[in-house]
């Protein structure tokens, strides 16, 4: 079953549901860029990796890791306590959280060469502090090279990515063409927006690839089954009371 909102689901913009539609984004839009691109083109999903250290309240409480514990095996009397040699203090080590964000790289086939990188942004994106520092570092770097970004904005909360001439929206999907910056192509769209077809730039002589990233929305909502869990939750930011009067139509109702 489809998304029931006529573009942006909000109430896919809650914490523990966001992470989980990006990481099925990516892998979605790669198979449908894939079938437009090949065989001149090479679609891969690759990783940003960002790492947090904890506070002491939340150490308990890992959330999303790759680390791997391993439980340590009792060690022998004799050999083991003869080898190891006790060092004269102990310290407190920070314990991390690896929090991995996917996106989407296009490259060409014969060189390898990356030509388009396409970015669904996240709340560690777009909220103040070292994610978001990190992340516009490595945007500076692509918007300094000769590789297409595309940076879609599907969240209402947190600051914009720096751009100029936007219009206040709710959503934005940037799309920067290497050979036409610093200008580049924006569509600000309104919750009631459908969300819309945008192009994913090549190389020439090669045409744009596109992404219906309505479609997208909807398939991925009906392969997650989102319409048994997220109405139980609030969006983040909530809906002020204009949108939520406007939305409570498409909510379905509690069975």
């Amino acid at each position: 079953m489809p998304s029931p909102f006529p573009g942006m689901n909000p109430f896919l913009e809650q914490d523990d549901v966001w992470h989980d539609f990006h990481e099925r984004f990516c892998p979605l839009a790669a198979e449908l860029l894939t079938a437009q691109v090949r065989p001149h083109f090479i679609v891969k999903i690759d990783e940003h990796v960002f790492v947090h250290e904890l506070p002491d309240a939340a150490r308990r409480f890992l959330g999303r890791s790759d680390v791997g514990v391993a439980r340590r095996r009792a060690p022998a009397e004799s050999s083991v306590q003869a080898a190891t040699l006790a060092a004269p203090a102990e310290v407190a080590l920070p314990v991390m959280d690896f929090e991995r964000l996917s996106f989407v790289e296009i490259r060409d086939r014969a060189g390898g060469q990356l030509v388009s990188v396409v970015e669904l942004l996240s709340p560690s994106n777009k909220y103040a502090g070292l994610d978001r520092e990190l992340y516009l570092a490595k945007r500076s770097e692509v918007l300094a090279s000769p590789v297409h970004l595309v940076e879609i904005d599907l969240l209402r909360g947190g600051p914009r990515m720096p751009m100029e001439g936007l219009e206040e929206c709710d959503y934005c999907v940037l799309v920067s063409r290497a050979d036409t910056r610093p200008r580049g192509g924006v569509w600000p769209l309104r919750l009631t927006d459908r969300l819309p077809v945008i192009p994913v730039p090549l190389q020439p002589p090669h045409e744009d690839a596109r992404l219906d990233l309505q479609a997208i929305l909807h398939r991925i909502y009906d392969a997650a089954g989102y319409e048994d869990y997220i109405y139980q939750g609030q969006p983040r930011p909530r809906l002020s009371a204009e949108q939520a009067a406007w939305a409570q139509p498409f909510v379905p109702k509690a069975s």
